[in-house]
């Protein structure tokens, strides 16, 4: 059994997608001076490696403390998307021979483009997204859950986000600013099964949070 941490660090002037609070960690007490360590965090709800509620875009959709615990966690399987130009579309011809697994419900779906490796760089916001017709096929096979290891599922920026609409439409969670899928894309390969943790803080009403996410390889 291997644990795999997908998640990026939460630091002081990491990206964040245009717009968002900007992230700051910094002391806020000292053993020095206060006797204990407490960090002050300054960020948003989609800040770092994070999920999406569907009320992140529409005030109707549920929001975060109304999903199941079940739509964090479960059996996952890797797209491979490596190797698009900037800004390639991710069409539903890549995702329809994932290898589903075998009864029960549909696995968590995680989009692995390969641009983590941009992480901190400009080139970072150019990432590949998932086109609305690859989002509908997802949500068609019963998918409520999907990650990929970029900023976004849609462009950055962005005038409009099919992909989230059709997602967050279906009370799907998206995770986004995953890191590490290569190794699960290996260990899939192999014909090893994989699961993921993607927990979110506690913010009943809100939009999304933050998460540690972490696969386990069988």
């Amino acid at each position: 059994m291997e644990l795999v941490d997908l998640s990026v660090p939460v630091e002081t002037g990491m990206p964040v997608y245009p717009g968002d609070p900007e992230v700051s960690v910094a002391p806020a007490l000292t053993v020095a001076r206060d006797g204990v360590n407490v960090l002050g965090l300054h960020l948003g709800s989609q800040s770092g490696t994070h999920v999406d509620a569907p009320v992140h875009i529409d005030d109707a959709l549920p929001a975060l403390g109304e999903l199941p615990l079940s739509r964090f966690a479960g059996p996952a399987v890797v797209a491979d998307a490596r190797g698009l130009a900037p800004r390639s579309p991710i069409g539903a011809g890549l995702l329809a021979g994932l290898p589903w697994p075998g009864g029960g419900d549909a696995p968590i779906v995680l989009v692995a483009t390969g641009w983590s490796a941009h992480w901190g760089r400009e080139t970072y916001l150019g990432h590949p997204f998932l086109a609305e017709e690859a989002a509908t096929l997802l949500v068609e096979r019963g998918v409520r859950t999907v990650g990929i290891d970029a900023l976004s599922v849609d462009p950055t920026p962005a005038d409009d986000f099919p992909a989230h609409r059709v997602l967050c439409g279906a009370h799907a969670v998206i995770a986004e600013n995953l890191t590490g899928l290569d190794r699960l894309l290996d260990a899939q390969g192999e014909g090893r099964p994989i699961e993921v943790w993607m927990m979110p803080l506690r913010l009943d009403g809100a939009d999304g949070a933050p998460v540690r996410a972490v696969a386990r390889i069988g």
